[in-house]
């Protein structure tokens, strides 16, 4: 999962340049732009992925193995990840091209295609692992192969679709400079984004590492953990996914009363629902990962986890949103400072100490910590930057 996010990480700072920089031409009403914007962030990204896929296939041994892997893990590795990476260039050619048109206010394209890509590849899942239907037996393997064919289906349908019906894309070949210039636009926040989504995988590699001396078990547990918690945070993911366009096309239209508000009902939400989440979610740990399994080491890391952490999650889907928002308006640079913040310079402290002092509630307990005390500092710095922007800026005319 380390590896995975941090390759997910890149790709969706390609998302944020996208979505930022076509919102705010669409809120600048100049539609070339925007399609230009749309197809060499496209265009860059799968060059960038296919990059990843070529360097991580040659890497899967040294890689995990630094991540803690047994020999006994490691074939099981390899028949995962050297068909996983494949499916880097196809969801950041998908990624992209759906965050163009979220960036144009159009949310309900990019939820339909992503639920049907997940059912797809829930179909697929059962079918190539266990060999049904006449299919060969490929097990882990099949995994990934039925992540790739959901994935590769749906982009060839989203590609057509946004070129014959709703014409998002320019011509590819275009002037090199034209071309150039497209790409500094976006990168000017697409690589801060990627710094910010980088950091989370890197540093929940080294969480993996520390867990590793506690056993496989505790690592088994800590997994159950991770694939849980993000399902509890799909709000604050769909949350953080329609602020960067929005504060976009509200900033390029000098909007920051919209602005202004909105801040604050990101930020009761994020809290009133984050509170009611946590408490649901401590109420139903156990009995939730006992669907993963029956092993009462492994249960109980888990249930730890969740149990400390889950009070904290409106605070990080603040930071989320706060961070999209930034990004959104075009300054990308206070989302890198506060992920960088929360990550290592108050993350990776607080974990040495509680984990020194309380074994891995300690560590567990440096999350919640973290993500609190920089869900306000991102809440403070939204708002001064908005009214900084404010000031500087004409107030439009209606």
């Amino acid at each position: 999962m380390p590896v995975i996010w941090l390759i997910y990480g890149i790709g969706i700072g390609f998302e944020a340049g996208a979505a930022s920089c076509v919102s705010r031409a669409i809120g600048r009403k100049d539609p070339c732009a925007a399609r230009r914007l749309t197809t060499d962030t496209m265009v860059l990204g799968v060059l960038v992925a296919m990059s990843l896929c070529l360097a991580g296939l040659m890497s899967i041994n040294p890689v995990f193995s630094l991540l803690g892997a047994t020999t006994e893990l490691m074939p099981i590795i390899r028949d995962y990840m050297s068909f996983w990476y494949w499916v880097a260039p196809l969801d950041i050619a998908l990624w992209t091209s759906l965050a163009s048109i979220r960036a144009r206010g159009n949310t309900l394209l990019e939820s339909k295609v992503i639920t049907v890509a997940a059912l797809l590849n829930l179909a697929l899942d059962p079918i190539l692992i266990f060999g049904l239907f006449g299919m060969p037996r490929l097990e882990v393997q099949g995994a990934a192969l039925a992540t790739i064919i959901s994935t590769g289906c749906m982009l060839l349908f989203t590609l057509a679709y946004l070129h014959f019906r709703l014409k998002v894309y320019a011509n590819p070949i275009a002037p090199l400079k034209t071309i150039l210039q497209s790409w500094g636009h976006m990168l000017h926040i697409g690589i801060p984004a990627m710094m910010t989504n980088a950091i989370i995988p890197v540093s929940s590699g080294i969480v993996v590492a520390m867990i590793a001396t506690y056993g496989v078990d505790a690592v088994a547990g800590f997994g159950i953990a991770m694939r849980i918690e993000p399902i509890f945070l799909i709000p604050f993911y769909a949350l953080s996914a329609v602020s960067s366009p929005f504060f976009g096309q509200n900033f390029g239209s000098n909007q920051f009363a919209r602005l202004t508000e909105a801040r604050h009902v990101v930020t009761r939400f994020c809290l009133g629902f984050g509170f009611a989440l946590g408490v649901v979610l401590i109420i139903i740990a156990r009995p939730l990962t006992g669907l993963f399994s029956q092993s009462e080491t492994i249960q109980l890391v888990a249930v730890h986890y969740l149990w400390i952490v889950a009070l904290s999650y409106g605070a990080y889907g603040l930071v989320m949103s706060v961070n999209a928002s930034f990004n959104g308006m075009g300054r990308p640079v206070p989302g890198v400072v506060i992920s960088t913040c929360r990550v290592i310079v108050v993350f990776l402290p607080l974990a040495l100490i509680g984990k020194s002092l309380f074994d891995l509630p300690g560590l567990f307990a440096a999350t919640t910590l973290s993500n609190l005390l920089m869900g306000a500092i991102g809440y403070a710095w939204l708002g001064a930057q908005i009214s900084q922007a404010k000031t500087r800026s004409p107030q439009p005319t209606t």
